[in-house]
């Protein structure tokens, strides 16, 4: 049996698979990936007319960031209505559209759901600080004060400052985990559980095929309201108030996964559907585990390994993958290196010299990590971070940190299309923010006509891991590092693949007993005698 044939009957094990299981995922910030209406802020009817660009990747789905109605004070993820489209962003009916025309292009639609939190704005809230004792007053974490008049506890926010607000029509403080502006909602409330599980099946209804939830171990409170501990000593610098404490009380309560159980049951009244948590934090590790366990919890989980990490080292992905081993009731992990949130990982990672190669090592690594696969919009072009002066900056973490925290702005730029025209193609008016004139240079038409440019090593990358069932789901049977190589081999029935990646800036020169095989896919080089800077090679022995 050739090796055709061979991938062949392993394609049907692939096929019986839940179709999220290994898949390619990608994310779309709306705001800045297609303007279609002049306005300068991309919108849904914007993606719907790039989705065959998207789909052209060879990802299995698309996660689109916020949406909903809201003031757009934390840019879509303080909600005021979670069933309704943002009139900036369009309507009910295009969102529907886009779903249709995306599973026409044989997308999955995943959106995000942010329930840790609602605007100030939303009706829930307006009600619940109306008084002491209105039907919702006790769905969000309203406290007395202390007897001093200081806040409930020393709790502090993610954006800095304490996590409580003085409401003076209660005479109560109230929690926020993120800005003022985006109280917490009580989740050990049931009947609050039931309302965002309504949430979810209205979505459902309209056919989205998923969930990224946001912020999840930040779902519950400790209700005895103590204390959070000091941190112990760091070499690390603390930008933030948040960063003094241990997280133990404000959130990671032990009851989250009971709530998650309730929505893992009611997604199982549907086909095919996928959930996956964002879990942040120093003990992230162990609650995405919990959150993902068996078959009664979310599908994966992902954490902050490589978002916030200033250098990417071998040690450091064999870690990472060392805590999803392939065992029975271990969850499946997923893996982004970018997201709206951190900034972009060229950028964080190596110097503009770089940059063009270790993109093309990156993309080849991160599809061929054992999960699923996340990319950020414009990953797939090396997109590098803008520098946005304080003036022109819209995040509020970026501005009540200045000049600490590194803006998250840079990475949410406008998706340059095209070289040529106004602002890349992404609008016709101003836009929102500034494409960047190095990402101008890696426009999406200019490396269509370039067969050797990154967007064309990214589709043959993601080809190549759906093609081959141990990249695709396959075990990890070996993960090594010497130096700045780092090797992993991934295992299937009936097949080995084996991953060398030189993550340094000189040449590696591999074990002979890494490099004989077939050569299925080589970045920047790379041969099975050496292993250029920042290069890669996949090996089937």
């Amino acid at each position: 049996m050739n090796r055709v044939e061979r991938l062949e009957g392993m394609a049907a094990t692939t096929a019986d698979l839940p179709w999220w299981k290994g898949a390619a995922i990608y994310q779309i910030y709306p705001r800045s990936f297609q303007d279609s209406n002049g306005d300068g802020i991309g919108d849904l009817p914007g993606i719907t007319r790039r989705l065959p660009h998207v789909a052209s990747l060879g990802v299995d789905a698309v996660w689109i960031s916020p949406f909903f109605t809201s003031p757009m004070k934390d840019f879509g993820y303080d909600v005021a209505d979670y069933r309704d489209v943002d009139p900036i962003f369009g309507t009910l009916d295009d969102f529907d559209a886009l779903v249709a025309r995306a599973h026409e292009l044989g997308l999955r639609v995943l959106i995000d759901q942010v329930y840790s939190h609602t605007s100030d704005e939303h009706p829930w809230f307006a009600e619940s600080r109306r008084d002491r004792t209105n039907p919702k007053s006790d769905w969000y974490v309203w406290a007395d004060a202390r007897p001093d008049g200081s806040p409930p506890t020393n709790w502090q926010s993610v954006f800095g400052g304490p996590a409580w607000t003085w409401d003076a029509r209660r005479g109560q403080y109230y929690l926020h985990n993120f800005l003022s502006s985006q109280p917490q909602v009580n989740m050990h409330n049931r009947a609050v559980q039931d309302a965002v599980l309504d949430v979810m099946r209205f979505w459902l209804e309209r056919g989205v095929d998923g969930f990224r939830i946001d912020a999840l171990n930040f779902a519950m409170h400790d209700p005895q309201l103590r204390d959070n501990p000091a941190a112990p000593p760091t070499d690390r610098p603390r930008t933030r108030p948040f960063d003094f404490q241990v997280k133990k009380y404000n959130m990671s309560h032990p009851g989250i996964p009971a709530f998650i159980e309730r929505i893992r049951a009611l997604t199982d009244e549907y086909d095919g559907i996928f959930t996956v948590a964002e879990v942040g934090g120093d003990g992230a590790e162990a609650e995405m585990k919990s959150f993902t366990a068996g078959e009664t919890h979310l599908n994966s989980a992902y954490g902050f390994n490589f978002l916030y990490a200033d250098r990417l080292t071998p040690g450091a992905i064999r870690a990472a993958l060392a805590e999803w081993p392939d065992e029975d009731g271990m969850g499946w992990p997923s893996w982004a290196f970018e997201n709206h949130d951190a900034p972009r990982a060229v950028s964080r990672w190596w110097p503009p010299e770089a940059r063009d190669r270790a993109a093309r090592m990156k993309i080849t690594l991160l599809t061929c990590l054992r999960g699923n696969v996340i990319l950020y919009y414009g990953e797939e072009l090396g997109l590098a971070q803008v520098d946005i002066p304080f003036d022109q900056l819209h995040d509020p973490e970026a501005i009540a940190n200045w000049p600490l925290t590194l803006s998250r702005d840079g990475a949410r730029t406008p998706m340059p299309w095209e070289a040529g025209a106004p602002h890349c193609g992404f609008t016709a008016g101003d836009p929102w923010l500034p494409v960047g004139e190095d990402n101008a240079a890696r426009a999406v038409d200019r490396q269509e006509a370039d067969p050797g440019s990154l967007l064309h090593h990214t589709r043959a990358m993601l080809a190549l891991r759906r093609a081959n069932p141990a990249l695709h789901h396959g075990a990890v049977s070996r993960c090594e590092c010497v130096g700045d190589l780092f090797v992993i081999e991934r295992t299937a029935p009936g097949q080995r693949v084996l991953c060398l990646f030189n993550l340094g800036p000189s040449d590696v020169a591999p074990p002979a007993d890494l490099a004989a095989g077939t050569v299925l896919a080589a970045a920047n080089a790379a041969t099975p005698a050496t292993l250029p800077s920042y290069s890669a090679l996949v090996i089937e022995p």
